[in-house]
C-alpha cells in the first residue's frame, strides 16, 4: 500500500502553479513550474501530516478525487512509514504491538514518529507482528 494525497494543479493568469489538496485544507504551495509546484506540494504535504502526527489530529484517508489537473502526491519517507504502521495497527494498541514485538511502548511508539528513523528491519518486524509484508520499490 502507497499513501498517495489528491493534490490540484492550477496554472494562475501569472504563470504560477497553486497546489491545493481537498482532503487537508491547510496544505497548499505552489511553484513556478509544474515540477517545482509537484515537489513543493510533497513537501507541503509531508510538514502537515506531521504536524497532525505530533499535535494527535485527525488525518484524513485520502479521497478518490480524480479529474483533470489532479495528482497523487506522497509524503516524504518518513511520514509515509509512521502512516502506514499507524493504519496496519488496525485497532491494536501501541502496547498490544509492544507485546507481540517483545519490546517497550516507546520503543513502538518511535515507529510511528515521523522525527525518528526506525531501520528497516524493525519496520519489516512490526509489518510481521501486523500480519503485513514489507515491500519496498523505486518509482
Amino acid at each position: 500500500m502507497k499513501i498517495e494525497y489528491p493534490a490540484q494543479i492550477t496554472q494562475e493568469e501569472d504563470g504560477i502553479f497553486f497546489v491545493s489538496f481537498p482532503d487537508i485544507e491547510e496544505a497548499v504551495t505552489q511553484g513556478d513550474a509544474l515540477e517545482e509546484a509537484l515537489f513543493n506540494a510533497s513537501e507541503v504535504l509531508s510538514l502537515t501530516l506531521e504536524y497532525r502526527l505530533d499535535e494527535g489530529l485527525d488525518l484524513p484517508e485520502p479521497s478518490s478525487v480524480t479529474g483533470e489537473n489532479i495528482y497523487l502526491i506522497s509524503p516524504d519517507v518518513k511520514v509515509q512509514a509512521a502512516l502506514l504502521i499507524r493504519n496496519a495497527r488496525e485497532g491494536k494498541s501501541l502496547a498490544d504491538l509492544a507485546r507481540i514485538l517483545e519490546t517497550s511502548w516507546p520503543s513502538v511508539k518511535r515507529l510511528e514518529d515521523p522525527h525518528n528513523s526506525p531501520t528497516l528491519k524493525m519496520i519489516d518486524k512490526a509489518a510481521a507482528a501486523l500480519g503485513k509484508r514489507l515491500v519496498l520499490s523505486f518509482e
